[in-house]
């Protein structure tokens, strides 16, 4: 995949690794895949279904992706070498922050976290992000998903919302705005209610798990969520291979800025997917591939 000497009036075909199916990577990764391409014919992003992002990381230290979508606690890991090397792997773009919930039906008695200890959660498919999030988020509380709850992983993140349905599950872990687990719950006969933590829980996660961000999802943001609903969560980003070459980073970076509103429009969770936000969400601007920064720098942002 070595790109090194390619200019940039040759077309160049480019990987981006999203996750299973029916979750909300694939979806945006689809997405921001066409837009790149629309907005930059030279640059054929083709999306790829993935374990997600906990095999992101290591398909992208091996050359087998060129860029992939990374859920923001998995990212914190090979950042910073937690239970691994410290990856080398760069940040091409900020995604969408995640506030980290559970959904049940709204007609279910479960209205808290310690209400849904012991009970079936499905809490994602194994190699996603959402499931580290989950250990973060329990871990903060002194909870374990798999001594606490009755941990059901999934094999594709879209199978979980049928099981919320049918009872075969009391709750379903995901987040952010837009995610079609969740939409998928909402929509079903009973409609859904939101679990998140709550005043006394989101410090004592915070405490425990600084690189935790406080985050609300706003009102409206699923049929049923009636009120602004606080929680605890991280941003995701669109990360690059080590190699990938300076010039196709700023070119993607140029691309992706350039189509920021119809990101937007197309995808609401891509809203937040802009330049602003990559240079303020990066945990340290060495961390930002070189071509991205020299083109954030170039726009009058500072990294």
């Amino acid at each position: 995949m070595s790109d090194t000497e390619r200019s940039a009036e040759t077309p160049t075909k480019l990987t981006l690794g999203t996750a299973t199916p029916g979750g909300g990577f694939p979806l945006y990764g689809d997405t921001v895949a066409a837009v790149i391409t629309e907005t930059d014919p030279t640059l054929l992003v083709e999306a790829r279904n993935t374990k997600g992002s906990t095999e992101n990381v290591p398909l992208l230290e091996t050359e087998q992706l060129d860029l992939a979508l990374v859920q923001g606690e998995v990212a914190y890991e090979a950042f910073a070498g937690i239970g691994r090397p410290k990856t080398d792997l760069k940040i091409l773009y900020a995604m969408y922050p995640t506030a980290g919930m559970f959904a049940v039906k709204a007609d279910s008695p479960w209205r808290t976290i310690n209400d849904l200890l012991g009970q079936p959660v499905a809490f994602g498919a194994r190699g996603s992000g959402l499931v580290i999030l989950a250990r973060f988020v329990l871990e903060g509380l002194d909870l374990n998903q798999d001594r606490d709850f009755q941990a059901v992983y999934l094999d594709r993140a879209g199978d979980g919302p049928a099981m919320v349905l049918d009872g075969r599950v009391a709750a379903l872990w995901g987040g952010g705005s837009g995610w079609p687990g969740f939409t998928a719950v909402a929509k079903g006969p009973s409609g859904a209610r939101f679990i998140a933590p709550d005043s006394r829980e989101i410090p004592r996660i915070l405490s425990r798990h600084a690189f935790l961000k406080p985050l609300t999802m706003p009102a409206g943001s699923y049929p049923g969520l009636d009120e602004p609903l606080d929680s605890v969560g991280s941003w995701s980003f669109i990360l690059t291979r080590p190699t990938l070459a300076y010039e196709i980073a700023y070119r993607l970076a140029r691309a992706l800025h350039s189509a920021e509103k119809v990101l937007g429009d197309r995808l609401a969770q891509a809203r937040d997917t802009t330049a602003v936000n990559t240079s303020a969400a990066a945990p340290r601007a060495d961390l930002i591939h070189p071509g991205v920064c020299r083109y954030l720098r170039e726009i009058g942002l500072s990294v």
